[in-house]
């Protein structure tokens, strides 16, 4: 009897009814057959996305803008047809000029060289050293993404140069003191122009000067200028409020006076254009009648100043005995 066959020899396994021509060529199917597989379930994998709360998701099919799409499931065309970019439009991002945070998820965060962004020259041909940070968000993905090249790289070289130009504008003391909230209101409104005209898809939402101080050799020198200027500002207060002290009160003081004297004044050419007026009755009176006002003027006269006069005796001129007539009381004066 004859051995059976070994176990790969063609008549042997699934291949054993094939006819001998095809068993090559089904076998290099079978080998196919698994990287197809692999290729269907890696497409099918890739045909669908998930698109965050904060984000949305640009599509481009070859290479050409098809759609924005919000966040949820998506699905697209999978082996590259359809390109995904995932575009945070909710997140607040920012840029840092003159200095730099350690740790920054956003690559374009922070300078590879902050201390040529930081020096700048005022107005008034100063030096100073300026650190400020910059707000920003995506406001249109479409734009962001195919209007300018490198738009962040675009949006710090533009934030540079207006703020250089804002310092320009003004004085060192205000860099360094009062002035500072309206260098950021000017800088940005003035990004928000430039935005809107670049049609970068960048809104800009804030600007906020972090540390403006003079350069280091010459730190001590402001230092004491300042100290000076606080110094002379105390002391005009000081003088401000002696000034306040005395000056309200000798103004208080001379207009009392000048009160008064316009009083007594007043009162007194009153009182002379009364003295007139009644003049002026008594002289009408007087060349109507002048022995009859002489007499009378007189006897008014007198009846005003006797009683002033005290205890008078009048005698004629003919009495010859001066006792008689005086009534002398117990205390031994004489009456009126």
């Amino acid at each position: 009897m004859r051995p059976p066959p070994p176990h790969n020899t063609p008549s042997s396994g699934p291949f054993r009814d094939v006819p001998p021509g095809w068993r090559f060529q089904l076998r290099f199917a079978k080998l196919l057959l698994i990287p197809l597989v692999l290729f269907v379930a890696a497409g099918a994998f890739s045909a669908y996305y998930t698109v965050r709360p904060e984000s949305v998701a640009v599509i481009q099919r070859f290479g050409r803008y098809q759609g924005t799409y919000d966040p949820g499931l998506h699905f697209k065309l999978p082996w590259g047809i359809d390109r995904m970019t995932i575009v945070p439009v909710k997140r607040q991002l920012k840029l840092e000029f003159g200095f730099g945070t350690k740790g920054a998820t956003n690559d374009h965060q922070g300078s590879m060289e902050p201390e040529l962004e930081r020096d700048m020259v005022s107005g008034d041909l100063n030096a100073a050293e300026v650190e400020w940070v910059v707000q920003y968000g995506i406001s249109v993905p479409r734009e962001f993404l195919f209007n300018v090249r490198n738009p962040e790289e675009t949006l710090r070289d533009v934030s540079e140069a207006v703020m250089c130009e804002v310092i320009g504008d003004r004085t060192v003391d205000e860099i360094l003191t009062f002035g500072r909230a309206e260098i950021e209101v000017d800088t940005l409104k003035r990004m928000k122009n430039l935005m809107e005209s670049y049609h970068m898809g960048i809104r800009v939402e804030q600007i906020q000067l972090i540390n403006v101080h003079p350069p280091r050799p010459v730190q001590q020198s402001f230092d004491e200028v300042n100290r000076a200027k606080q110094e002379r500002e105390e002391l005009i207060n000081q003088a401000n409020g002696a000034y306040n002290q005395v000056i309200p009160k000798a103004k208080g003081l001379a207009a009392q006076r000048i009160s008064r004297a316009k009083g007594t004044a007043i009162q007194r050419v009153n009182q002379a254009e009364g003295d007139v007026a009644r003049f002026r009755e008594l002289l009408a009176q007087y060349e109507k009648a002048p022995a009859i006002t002489r007499q009378r003027l007189y006897l008014e006269t007198m009846g005003e100043l006797l009683p002033k006069m005290g205890p008078k005796i009048i005698l004629d001129e003919d009495a010859k005995q001066f006792l008689p007539l005086m009534n002398l009381n117990s205390s031994g004066t004489p009456a009126r």
